[in-house]
Parts: structure tokens; C-alpha cells; sequence
């Protein structure tokens, strides 16, 4: 009896290891990468799509400056734009009518409120 009952238990134990087919592997190791594929899209969807967005939308907003719009710079400086060129914009700033040139980029925000915005 007791023969019996080792035989029956090692036949058991070997019943639950397969051998690797290809098929198995692949299934296998398509498990294993499922956890990092999914934390990729959600990174993707929570954090570089709104980002990209926001680049966008920042971008088209430094195109259309006009000459009179109130606009605040990265650093903080606030101005009224005077002149605009191709990259760089001269602000006019203060009481005293101070002008400072600076990059089209460092335009954080456009204070003015136009007619055709909704």
C-alpha cells in the first residue's frame, strides 16, 4: 500500500511539470512583460499626452502675441510688448518706460484677454 501511495505522489509531482515547448515560452515570457507594456501606457496616458498638451498649447500661444498684449515672463518680469521678431520680443516695462528684449520662449503668459478666445 504504502508503494502505492509513493508512486501515485511522484506521478503527481511530475504531472505538473511540463516540458517547455516554444509555445509555453513565449506565453511565458508575453506574462511576464504584460505588467511592464501596461505600466508604459498608463505612464503614457497620466503623464507625456497631457504634457505634450500643454507644450502645445503653450507654443500657440507664443505665436499669437500681438503688439499691446500684458504678458509675464518665465523669470516673473511683467510687460507689454512693444516689438516682436522672429525669436526674440522687446517688453516695456515699469513706470519709467524701460524696455527689455527677451527669447520668444521665455513667455510664460499672456495676460490679455482677447475677443476670440471663448
Amino acid at each position: 500500500m504504502n508503494l502505492f501511495l509513493l508512486e501515485a505522489a511522484e506521478t503527481a509531482a511530475n504531472a505538473g511539470t511540463e516540458q517547455a515547448t516554444p509555445g509555453n515560452t513565449a506565453l511565458a515570457m508575453l506574462i511576464q512583460l504584460a505588467p511592464l507594456v501596461l505600466l508604459i501606457v498608463v505612464f503614457y496616458f497620466l503623464l507625456i499626452r497631457p504634457q505634450r498638451k500643454r507644450d502645445k498649447e503653450a507654443a500657440e500661444m507664443r505665436n499669437n502675441l500681438q503688439i499691446g498684449d500684458e504678458v509675464v515672463t518665465t523669470g516673473g518680469i511683467v510687460g507689454i510688448v512693444v516689438n516682436i521678431k522672429d525669436d526674440t520680443i522687446v517688453l516695456e516695462t515699469g513706470s519709467d518706460r524701460s524696455k527689455v528684449r527677451v527669447k520668444r520662449w521665455a513667455i510664460s503668459s499672456n495676460e490679455t484677454a482677447h475677443d476670440d478666445e471663448a
